[in-house]
């Protein structure tokens, strides 16, 4: 196999998971695979000047690009999504096992969520905590 077909690979890879994170920072990494790709269709056997290309647009991108998302970020309109959600009230929509993921309902969201009880169906829920895609939820009537 030739080498950029690997550099495609993880490239793909890479999008697929930024898809479903949606933090940029892999974007800017499949953006450096598919340079580092390019550069191994014009010098095949340079592997380490492949990997430094890659490195260098990935790094460049990221630090580049980090003003403009933290200008973005704090001017005025731009509401996340997720910022606020933390103590709000939801409703469990698939089951939740600690240790395992199950879905719950938020307003009109409906999020991935995991909790150290075991949460049935329809039972309602606080949140408690927030990463990028996954809320940490409890039984809400431990919280009154």
């Amino acid at each position: 196999m030739m080498v950029w077909m690997f550099w495609l690979i993880a490239a793909g890879v890479l999008f697929v998971v930024e898809m479903m994170t949606l933090t940029f920072y892999l974007l800017w990494l499949c953006i450096g695979a598919i340079m580092a790709g390019l550069v191994s269709l014009l010098v095949p056997d340079a592997i380490l000047l492949q990997v430094v290309i890659g490195s260098l647009v990935a790094l460049g991108l990221t630090l580049f690009s980090k003003p403009l998302v933290a200008k973005f970020r704090s001017s005025r309109g731009f509401n996340d999504t997720g910022t606020d959600i933390v103590g709000r009230q939801g409703v469990v929509v698939e089951a939740l096992e600690p240790g395992y993921y199950g879905q719950v309902k938020i307003g009109g969201d409906t999020w991935s969520a995991t909790s150290v009880q075991r949460l049935g169906r329809n039972e309602i829920v606080k949140v408690v905590g927030r990463s990028t895609t996954i809320i940490e939820v409890e039984r809400w009537e431990e919280m009154n």
